[in-house]
């Protein structure tokens, strides 16, 4: 039986060379054919199309590199654009890099950029287009039951319920979980309805008399003297076998290893934006953006603060200390949408609907936070990011510390005007500790890419907080 792999690469290895054939000969259409200035200084269309030679093992090439024949059912349409983009850049640049070179061949000198730009804005957007459409089919056709890899679980534990359950979520990914081999407990306990069909000493009995795809080993922490035994029977058989730890609550969701002279190691926490590199970048981004942002809404700034000033009594902007990077606080600032209050009423708590202390201009600018603008200041000065957890007052961190796991590791990034949490509904009166769990995963899993994803669904998704009080 041919691998998934395989299977997927019959269909997209030859798609992508349609596509980059397609988006090359549009280009030269729109660019060379169909210009008004065809005929001066314009190469012919035969030396046009045979760069084709060296740009499609190009593009295939680089989509090889970034990872594009690689199966992963669990792909997110936003994670496969990014290789797109990066594959597209990497290889106009190329391009453009071999012209430059060869600048002094008039073939070279004459060949025209503007076309070159073109192919990579329609073949990035035909491919990422054609690849979305793919796979939207066959999340369809696994959905229904067609293109299932069945699954095995080995061991009974809390890693093997969490993949039960994101499979049970997402049923376009077509995973098909057979049942659970443990020896501690019955034959038909189950979760979710996979159920135990067998101990460890029938593991290869079932993997011989089935058809699995996977073995899934989902071990408890205090089983894993066997771990060593079970590796071994499912390597006899030659299956694809995967080790879900279960410890994810210590280890990062994508750790960092090292070879420490033959052994590997594990750091239990990692940041890339420990990374001075990583760090740069963002920083740089950040105050690129706020000044852009501080312009984009000099307008506002100047209407929200003459009708807070008109409508209620104190200042117009209203400052308070948050906990930043390291732990170290910093002075916050808001568009005030409460009564002036004292020291004493601002630690009573966060506000509650309907709260009398918020002002009729307040609770509309909190409603769709524009009353979080002049953190772009913040941000400018270095305080905070465009991105990252939300900071929170000294009194909510010394209580939040103490009962829920993990909690301070938000405090090894710049606290953001907006973050993962945030955008996907986690904003004002809303589970804590949930909000923790989506600041951590952003922390360890940060790329820039990613920021660039919240800042744009922020835009479009995440101006308007239903839980603002």
């Amino acid at each position: 039986m041919k691998s998934q792999n395989e299977q997927l690469n019959r269909i997209f290895f030859p798609l992508d060379i349609v596509i980059i054939v397609l988006s090359y000969m549009l280009s030269w259409l729109f660019v060379i054919y169909w210009s008004d200035d065809i005929g001066v200084g314009v190469l012919p269309a035969n030396i046009y199309f045979a760069a084709l030679i060296i740009i499609i093992p190009l593009f295939l090439v680089l989509y090889a590199i970034f990872g594009l024949y690689r199966v992963n059912r669990t792909f997110g349409s936003f994670t496969e654009f990014t290789r797109i983009l990066e594959s597209n850049v990497l290889g106009l640049l190329i391009i453009n890099t071999i012209l430059f070179l060869g600048s002094k061949n008039p073939y070279f000198y004459n060949f025209s950029r503007v076309m070159i730009f073109t192919f990579g804005v329609l073949n990035l957007t035909i491919e990422t287009f054609a690849r979305n459409l793919v796979r939207y089919i066959l999340k369809l056709f696994r959905k229904r039951g067609f293109n299932q890899k069945h699954i095995l679980l080995v061991g009974y534990s809390d890693a093997a319920f969490k993949f039960i359950d994101k499979v049970n979520k997402n049923p376009g990914w077509g995973y098909h979980v057979f049942g659970i081999v443990d020896d501690n407990h019955k034959i038909d306990s189950d979760y979710r309805n996979i159920k135990v069909i067998g101990k460890l000493s029938d593991l290869k009995y079932l993997i011989e008399n089935n058809d699995f795809d996977e073995i899934v080993i989902t071990l408890p922490l205090g089983e894993y003297a066997k771990l060593r035994d079970v590796v071994a029977v499912c390597e006899k058989t030659g299956l694809h076998t995967k080790f879900i730890p279960d410890y994810g609550t210590i280890i990062p969701t994508k750790p960092l290893t090292e070879d420490f002279d033959g052994m590997p190691v594990v750091n239990i926490r990692a940041v890339p934006l420990q990374n001075l590199f990583n760090r740069f970048i963002k920083r740089t981004i950040d105050i690129f953006g706020s000044i852009f942002g501080i312009l984009l809404f000099s307008i506002v700034f100047i209407v929200l603060s003459i009708i807070i000033k008109l409508t209620s009594k104190g200042p117009i902007i209203f400052k308070q200390e948050r906990v930043g990077l390291h732990n170290k606080p910093f002075t916050m600032y808001k568009f005030r949408s409460m009564v002036e209050q004292t020291d004493e009423e601002e630690k009573k708590g966060w506000t509650v609907k309907g709260d009398p202390r918020v002002t009729k201009v307040g609770a509309f600018i909190r409603k769709i936070s524009f009353d979080e603008l002049p953190q772009f200041f913040n941000v400018l000065v270095g305080d905070m990011s465009l991105v990252g957890p939300r900071p929170e007052r000294q009194q909510f961190v010394d209580e939040f510390k103490e009962t829920i796991p993990r909690y301070m590791i938000k405090h090894q990034v710049r606290p953001g005007m907006t973050g993962w949490a945030q955008i996907n509904g986690l904003r004002g009166n809303t589970d804590i500790e949930k909000r923790i769990q989506y600041d951590i995963w952003y922390i360890e899993n940060w790329t820039l890419a990613l920021d660039i994803r919240i800042l744009v669904m922020t835009i479009f998704t995440g101006f308007v907080n239903k839980n603002a009080y």
